[in-house]
């Protein structure tokens, strides 16, 4: 008879699943474990137990199918017909594991579970006539084929009870291992083009805001919004009955309206007034309601919900206004343009607000040359570095499409002079990034629902690709950039005054380069 040659390796680490056995035949189908690998070595059953649970039960089967599941290619499994001898090759640490579930015979419901130590090699033991006898595909040449099997006790089921009484002192032969060839892809595997739809670029997306909590009694038109911390500020407008002088919140992480109590100096109603956010405070300036036009200052303190009223330690105060528009520049605001309800403005001042913001200082500003932008309101202007860009705006009589830039520090206008050109009034305007965000307005003939990007690198339109459901056309409405979305709040359609409030989500164009370097030439 042949010998065969049986090597045991180290235990792994983490014990691999159960094998099982299952019959094959008319026998019994019941799964029975072949093996339970522990912390725990014992060969205390591993010799008698399984002679005599093989002598109890017959010669096994042959196996029946070899699975090697896992990061091992399937086609490096042997073919059962060719296995006869059973070698547990040693593994290096990188070599994959593989799991390897087999099928025999029926050997019993009681078939014993084997434990072996790690370190122990075993001698090599006679394989009997019956079992080689069973397997029919022995081959002639005296080859050795390994299998991997999960553990060093996974004993062959081919070993009969004759094989396991070899004497003690034969030594084990070795045979190299041979290792699998690895599966090497030289480049990586693309999928092929003309099957594959290429993902959509990412597009800003129009929605409307699903609001609750108490919700405004009433629409917003010639509003302001001021956006501290998470909570956006809504004071004054008007709708078709009148102006108010209330306060609203609305959350812009929940989405929630609210209504808070206010106490103090309140400012009159007022519309088309101005507010600026410094720290935790919001100054009102001037503003109007029907035939009245104001010049006043109100401030409102965000943590005591309290208004209050500075003092000037000069006489010299603007002209009553309303439709203008502020920036905030090195501690001082900056006022521009207007209306007093005889005609529209376009004098420059600074209101300089001091440490406490109630001892205030006001100054007007002597613009240098004589290039300057035509009297107007309703425009807007945003600060870009030490420049305030304004847009559009109107003196009653013309809707005006042109773009100055004021250097507010040489006190210099600069008209920007685009290739393409908008006309637009009671618009909003958003700076994100490197572009201003152009929303709505009124283009003299109709309002508008159109949203231009200015580039203020290039210091020109472009188009941009949206999609959702864009608010309805409205101006004098008011808008806010926070965390990448630019929300806007009311607006008028000539008939009908709105509470609603529509975000657009900026997602790649939230991310736009900012400003690092503006400089405009003379022109």
């Amino acid at each position: 008879m042949s010998s065969e040659n049986v090597t045991t390796t180290p235990r792994p680490s983490t014990p691999p699943s159960p094998l099982t056995f299952s019959p094959v035949g008319s026998e019994s189908m019941a799964s029975i474990p072949a093996m339970a690998l522990s912390g725990v070595h014992s060969r205390a059953v591993s010799r008698d137990s399984f002679r005599r649970a093989i002598s109890a039960h017959g010669s096994p089967a042959p196996l029946r199918d070899i699975s090697l599941p896992g990061p091992d290619d399937r086609s490096l499994t042997p073919p059962v017909s060719a296995i006869t001898n059973v070698v547990h090759a040693p593994r290096s640490a990188s070599s994959p594991v593989p799991y390897a579930s087999t099928s025999a015979s029926s050997l019993g419901t009681s078939t014993p579970t084997l434990r072996a130590s790690g370190s122990s090699s075993r001698a090599p033991r006679q394989q009997s006539a019956s079992s080689r006898s069973t397997t029919g595909d022995s081959p002639t040449n005296g080859s050795t084929r390994r299998l991997h099997t999960p553990g060093p006790n996974a004993s062959s089921t081919s070993l009969s009870a004759a094989a396991r009484e070899a004497p003690a002192s034969a030594k084990p032969a070795r045979t190299p291992v041979q290792e699998p060839t690895p599966r090497f892809r030289a480049v990586p595997h693309l999928p092929n083009a003309t099957t594959i739809e290429p993902a959509p670029p990412p597009v800003m997306y129009w929605s409307k805001a699903p609001v609750w909590g108490m919700l405004p009694s009433h629409g917003f038109r010639a509003h302001t919004v001021t956006l501290a911390d998470n909570v956006a500020w809504i004071f004054g407008g008007c709708d078709d009955k009148g102006c108010f002088k209330d306060m609203w919140c609305f959350n812009i992480e929940t989405m929630q309206w609210s209504h808070p109590e206010m106490q103090g100096d309140l400012p009159p109603p007022c519309r088309a007034h101005s507010a600026t956010l410094i720290g935790r405070k919001i100054v009102i300036i001037g503003g109007g309601e029907g035939a009245s036009y104001y010049n006043s200052v109100h401030v409102f303190d965000i943590p005591t919900r309290r208004w209050s009223r500075p003092t000037f330690t000069t006489t010299e105060v603007p002209p009553p206004r309303r439709a203008h528009t502020t920036v905030l520049y090195q501690g001082k605001i900056w006022v521009f343009g207007g209306g007093n309800g005889l005609q529209a403005l376009n004098d420059v001042w600074t209101l300089d607000i001091g440490t406490s913001l109630d001892r205030m200082k006001w100054e007007q500003v002597a613009i240098t040359g004589r290039k300057r932008p035509s009297p107007r309101g309703y425009h807007t202007a945003n600060l870009v570095q030490n420049m305030m860009i304004v847009v559009g705006g109107s003196d009653g009589r013309e809707c005006f499409q042109d773009i100055w830039c004021l250097n507010l520090d040489a006190a210099v206008w600069t008209q920007v002079k685009p290739d393409t050109l908008h006309r637009r009034l009671s618009h909003s305007a958003a700076q994100v990034g490197s572009y201003l965000f152009i929303s709505g307005g009124h283009d003299g003939s109709e309002y508008t629902p159109e949203l231009l990007l200015f580039n203020l690198v290039s210091l020109q339109y472009e188009p941009r690709a949206r999609l959702g459901r864009a608010p309805t056309p409205r101006g004098y409405h008011a808008s806010l950039l926070a965390d990448s979305r630019l929300f806007i709040f009311g607006g008028f359609n000539g008939h009908d005054v709105f509470d609603d409030v529509h975000i657009l989500d900026l997602a790649a164009a939230a991310y736009l380069p900012q400003v690092t370097s503006f400089s405009i030439d003379a022109q």
